[in-house]
């Protein structure tokens, strides 16, 4: 019997990386789940790999239609959704001398306004009592010479998980962050060397952590194993911001 036997559960940004760890780990619990991802045919192969318990919506959460179709998709399906998981983000490395205003708006709009509305047009949806864990960043906690404007909109997202938890108490609806640290994914694999030594140098277990590391703890945050938890923050970073 898995853990979320009989669930429905939304994944963004869930085409590779820390996404699709989380979106199989949930599948291998018994959910059925929907992933969303900008790049189609990386959609398919990863929704392909979860097997007939997986439905892939390809689109972009910052654009309000896309939204509109993923969880247009989810009501298809009949079942009141039970878990959220806003994960889609990311942001590029570059200096408080040289980023763009471009650059700024892209990365908010990505880590901070999206997971916003992600939230906010599932709520007809969810069922009281779900989960929704919105994807911070051990960056969130700490300073960033070529990150600044990411680490900021994930400090945002830990603030703004406060105040979603507050406001859906009333529905049993718990609102977590789950805040990585270095993950051994596709976008750490691209980093320059030097940025990923300084990064892993950082966590006292050292090394990267693994995608399915973070799947575990989102896992944990889904379940009901975390039935009297809300409003925190999950730390999953090799004690990189906790010694």
């Amino acid at each position: 019997m898995g853990q979320l036997d009989g669930k429905v559960a939304v994944v963004t940004g869930g085409s590779a990386g820390i996404g699709l760890a989380i979106a199989r780990r949930f599948v291998q619990e018994g959910a059925r789940v929907y992933l969303t991802g900008r790049r189609e045919a990386e959609l398919t192969l990863a929704t392909a790999s979860l097997g007939r318990a997986a439905t892939g919506v390809a689109g972009d959460v910052t654009r309000e239609a896309d939204l509109a179709r993923l969880y247009a998709a989810v009501a298809e399906g009949g079942r009141p959704l039970d878990v959220l998981v806003a994960n889609a983000g990311g942001g590029p490395a570059a200096p408080l001398a040289e980023l763009t205003p471009d650059q700024f708006d892209q990365t908010s709009d990505l880590n901070f306004k999206a997971p916003y509305f992600t939230v906010q047009r599932a709520l007809p949806l969810f069922r009281d009592g779900g989960s929704i864990i919105l994807l911070g960043s051990a960056a969130g906690s700490g300073a960033s010479r070529r990150f600044g404007v990411y680490a900021a909109t994930k400090a945002a997202v830990r603030s703004m998980a406060r105040s979603m938890a507050l406001e859906l108490a009333g529905r049993g609806i718990r609102v977590n962050t789950l805040s990585p640290g270095p993950i051994a994914t596709p976008s750490l694999d691209r980093a320059p060397a030097a940025v990923v030594a300084e990064a892993t140098a950082r966590v006292p277990l050292g090394r990267p952590g693994r995608p399915e590391e973070v799947a575990a703890a989102a896992l944990f945050l889904a379940s009901a194993e975390s039935s009297y938890i809300t409003g925190t923050e999950l730390f999953v970073d090799g004690g990189a911001r906790q010694v």
